[in-house]
């Protein structure tokens, strides 16, 4: 019998491994992984300059990854292409306009616009980072 590896969690190179966590934690409710908790106020945060990551109790994990540069992807204009995205959904087309606002108010910045499509509305944003992710309605 084969086997094969499983998909543990997706990683993301960040300027601001911190910063990008907490957009995602807020985005999707996720939890940190024990000892990746941010650190009292004004207390340094050791974690954080580093590696982090954010459990998804039945999904992928995401994981951020400190990096001294990151190149922000252009998409849907091609200079610099997406490399990555992340794709997610709701249920419905309210739930997709609700999602907008939070995403928006958290930092993320809409880069595509598809929501009057019939057969799947959806929406592209860039994180704070510039990473592309969609939320669209399945």
């Amino acid at each position: 019998m084969t086997t094969h590896p499983t998909i543990a969690q997706v990683v993301l190179d960040t300027t601001d491994a911190r910063g990008l966590a907490e957009f995602y934690r807020q985005v999707f409710g996720l939890e940190y992984r024990d000892g990746d908790e941010p650190p009292p106020a004004g207390e340094p945060d050791e974690n954080g300059r580093d590696w982090l990551v954010l459990r998804n109790p039945g999904g992928v994990q995401l994981a951020f990854q400190q990096v001294d540069e990151q190149v922000e992807s252009t998409w849907p204009e091609q200079r610099v292409p997406q490399q990555l995205h992340l794709d997610t959904s709701v249920g419905s087309k309210e739930e997709l306009d609700a999602q907008h606002e939070r995403v928006l108010a958290l930092g993320g910045r809409l880069r595509f616009d598809r929501s009057d499509d019939p057969q799947e509305p959806l929406r592209v944003y860039a994180d704070p980072a510039g990473h592309p992710f969609c939320i669209f309605v399945a």
